[in-house]
């Protein structure tokens, strides 16, 4: 055991003594330490049960052998600090959590790992975390909350965003934006579309990190206290019996499969950035390339922010599973490893087929768009790649006079103010990873001008991020970023700016060789956000804070579908553990 390094023998007896001062005693000492982590914070909903949760995972632990170890990290919760100067903090976040896992797990030699994780940044982070340690792990997501109601309508935050637009534009009075304030989120979980969460929380499904079902099961569902208690004896199966561990699990093809989820459920673009930083931190090749090959796949659920239903409503009609099948029918997931000791597809197959008809998720001969819902772009503005997120009436191709503004607040006041027009292209630069620093979200400013009618008709440019519940036509990750002498930083108010899909080309006719780049001072000079700004690398590579580790060459084929019950229960009946777990 890892944790040997810690008490085993007669000069670790002061880490013991200390180890009894919680409550261990010498059996549970000697015992595997697990480590249960999770990102509880009460300051919203995402994270707010996971505490409830890790007792769960805790008592999964103890019962198949092992000794949980517990502690949480931060939280950054992208919908609250959306549009103010706090969103700076959010994907910074990102690589503080998986920091801190790494530290504490490593510092105290634990043997396995449960992550337990609810929002935008802390599941990516439990990802690249999980990926750098390559200990048993196995992440849990906290689920989705339950769409809010307002006037017979399921609604998520992404209404209430675009409320604000509505307001603006003198559509929405006051009592009416107070109305679908106060119906949006009735109780704990993360928003309730394919926004970044939910969309992050199925990638880790298709790169077998979480068990497949078990992230798809709402936050406030009576199941998913079974579902943690699940994973902690899940770990414990990984930890007896060798792995597989997650640089094992983490493979292209994993990645590709992730990838492609993304995009058959028009997910977040935020995808595309954890993808590329997990990728990084298991040491496997995924490029942005890889991303955009991806997008070929074609849109079959229809989910938020563009189509009509929420991740709680999938669950209810089948979950990922209705996505996973439709792509395995059509040859466009690879079978792979999994935490649960099993293939995917073994897991698919052992998932019931809904007896009732759904519409939330279409065949691919049946699509809602034949292709997914973004596409990478490069240029004389974008050297190095920027993401695109498509409109939802299926725009290919925007050209119109910039507007430039170097800063998140500085678009915003002209948004609410009326100043843009239908035809523009609306510029928000200096707001990259090291710009913002943070690289933060532009949900306020999309949501506003789709509240405003405005979202068919503009297009916005940014070397920021947009939210997953973002919709229109926007251009993101621009790289490199302006803060870096991109080629944003030579663009003027005015110059003609064309984003063509078919040609995947994000350009300018204007002559910017001949132009000085615009600068503006450093927006942080101390703190932990001067030092992100100073250790961030490129969007196009992730954003990540780290060195690459050595070329992943340890990933673990998919075990052979052909075992039987009967081959589990030998497994089991050496490693100890309760026969609840058979079916693993």
């Amino acid at each position: 055991m890892r944790s040997n390094a810690i008490k085993q023998g007669p000069e670790h007896a002061p880490a013991r003594a200390m180890l009894r001062a919680t409550g261990l005693d010498s059996d549970a000492i000697a015992k595997p330490l697990v480590a249960v982590v999770h990102t509880w914070s009460s300051v919203s909903p995402c994270n707010l049960g996971l505490r409830d949760l890790a007792a769960h995972a805790c008592e999964g632990v103890r019962a198949a052998g092992g000794t949980p170890v517990e502690f949480n990290t931060i939280a950054v919760t992208d919908g609250i600090a959306m549009g103010s100067s706090g969103m700076r903090a959010s994907l910074a976040s990102r690589e503080v959590i998986a920091d801190s896992i790494e530290l504490a797990v490593s510092g105290h030699c634990l043997d396995a790992l449960v992550l337990l994780c609810g929002c935008d940044k802390t599941i990516p982070a439990a990802a690249m975390a999980a990926a750098r340690l390559d200990i048993p792990t196995v992440i849990l997501y906290g689920g989705t909350i339950m769409p809010g109601k307002c006037r017979g309508k399921s609604i998520t935050v992404q209404e209430v965003f675009e409320a604000v637009g509505r307001h603006a534009a003198g559509q929405l009075d006051d009592a009416g934006l107070e109305e679908i304030e106060k119906a949006a989120c009735p109780g704990a979980g993360a928003c309730g579309g394919q926004f970044t969460a939910n969309t992050m929380s199925m990638a880790l499904s298709f790169l077998g990190l979480s068990p497949l079902g078990l992230n798809d099961i709402p936050a406030v569902h009576p199941d998913k206290p079974a579902a943690a208690r699940r994973c902690g004896e899940l770990v414990m199966h990984r930890l007896l019996s060798g792995g597989p561990t997650p640089r094992e699990v983490l493979s292209p093809a994993a990645l590709q499969n992730a990838a492609r989820a993304v995009s058959a459920t028009a997910g977040s673009t935020n995808a595309a950035l954890h993808l590329l930083a997990i990728a990084h931190e298991a040491g496997v090749p995924f490029d942005l390339e890889d991303f955009h090959a991806a997008a070929a796949t074609p849109v079959i659920a229809d989910l938020k922010p563009g189509g009509r239903y929420t991740a709680a409503e999938l669950y209810a009609m089948g979950g990922t599973a209705l996505v996973a099948r439709e792509l395995r029918a059509a040859g466009l997931i690879d079978d792979i490893a999994t935490v649960t000791g099993r293939s995917f597809f073994a897991e698919l197959d052992a998932i019931p087929v809904p007896a009732q008809p759904q519409d939330v998720v279409r065949s691919i001969g049946d699509p809602l768009k034949p292709q997914g819902g973004y596409a990478i772009l490069y240029g004389n503005l974008a050297p190095e790649g920027c993401i695109l997120k498509l409109a939802a009436k299926g725009r290919s191709r925007h050209s119109g006079p910039a507007r430039v503004f170097d800063s998140e607040e500085a678009c915003f006041a002209a948004v609410q103010a009326r100043r843009i027009d239908a035809g523009d292209v609306v510029v928000i630069r200096f707001e990259g990873p090291v710009g913002g620093p943070g690289m933060r979200e532009m949900l306020a400013v999309t949501a506003a001008l789709v509240g405003q009618g405005l979202g068919d008709d503009v297009a916005l440019v940014t070397d920021g991020r947009f939210s997953g519940a973002t919709r229109g036509f926007m251009v993101g990750h621009v790289a490199p970023e302006a803060a870096r002498g991109g080629p944003l930083a030579r663009l003027r108010e005015g110059d003609i700016v064309t984003i063509d899909v078919d040609s995947r080309t994000f350009s300018t006719d204007a002559d910017l060789a001949e132009r000085e780049p615009a600068r503006i001072a450093p927006r942080v000079t101390t703190g932990a956000l001067a030092k992100y700004a100073r250790l961030v690398g490129s969007a196009s590579q992730g954003a990540v804070t780290t060195e690459p580790p050595e070329a992943n060459t340890t990933h673990a084929p998919a075990p052979p579908r052909q075992a039987t019950p009967a081959d589990n229960r030998r497994l089991l009946s050496r490693s100890a553990i309760p026969a609840t777990l058979t079916d693993d």
